[in-house]
């Protein structure tokens, strides 16, 4: 009897306990290893009155207002004129992953082609040449950095955060030359689709007619493809 008593018992508490239900796991995104990118620049110059006007006229320069040129040396000696300086650039690129890019951080080294907006200046005064002229640009970069990413798995939408920096090779119609960079940014994801905005900055040095640097800072709009 007290047998029967037990097992009613037992039996009667499993029923009333509540069912454990199974751990729950999110599906995690798959890793891609390559982004496709195309992007459009707008650019902007940064430190001009330096870089290249100082570096090329080796004094002091400033800006003026209301009158027909927009630079002048210090001393009044000489004027510049900007004839044309182009705001809009395009690129293409690509981005590997080393290690996968899924969540977290993870290595992005990437490259890129890309134009480099024409710049046309006219001195008047004491300078190494009447005009400077810098067009047909083109860039290539490489560089390396962190991507700190949050994928979604499938169509789902995720996002990611980058820093990169790195060097390249200027070729122009008048000169070639070196250049660095650094570029931060980021963006949203739709499956393998994605848009990025990012801010580079970057320094291009040229030695013809004399040691000298442009200053640029694009804004990229930049739409990705990843796999």
């Amino acid at each position: 009897m007290l047998i029967q008593t037990l097992a009613a018992l037992w039996a009667a508490g499993t029923l009333a306990a509540p069912a454990q239900a199974p751990a729950y796991a999110a599906k995690k995104a798959r890793k891609h290893f390559i982004s496709l990118t195309l992007e459009r620049q707008f650019v902007q110059p940064y430190s001009f009155d330096r870089h290249p006007l100082q570096d090329l006229l080796g004094k002091p320069v400033t800006e003026v207002h209301l009158q027909p040129y927009q630079y002048q040396t210090r001393d009044g000696q000489t004027t510049v004129s900007v004839l044309k300086y182009d705001k809009r650039a395009t690129g293409i690129g690509a981005t590997i992953y080393p290690f996968g890019s899924s969540e977290g951080a993870t290595l992005a080294i990437r490259g890129s082609i890309e134009s480099i907006p024409d710049i046309l200046l006219a001195f008047d005064g004491p300078a190494p040449a009447p005009t400077y002229e810098l067009t047909g640009g083109r860039a290539t970069d490489i560089g390396a950095g962190i991507e700190m990413s949050d994928r979604s798995p499938g169509w789902g939408v995720g996002a990611h955060a980058f820093v990169i920096g790195g060097v390249g090779h200027a070729e122009t119609d008048q000169r070639s030359g070196s250049r660095y960079f650094g570029e931060g940014g980021g963006g949203i994801m739709f499956g393998p689709f994605g848009v990025d905005v990012s801010v580079k900055y970057v320094v291009n040095h040229f030695d013809i007619p004399l040691a000298h640097s442009v200053h640029m800072m694009p804004v990229c709009v930049r739409g990705t493809l990843t796999f």
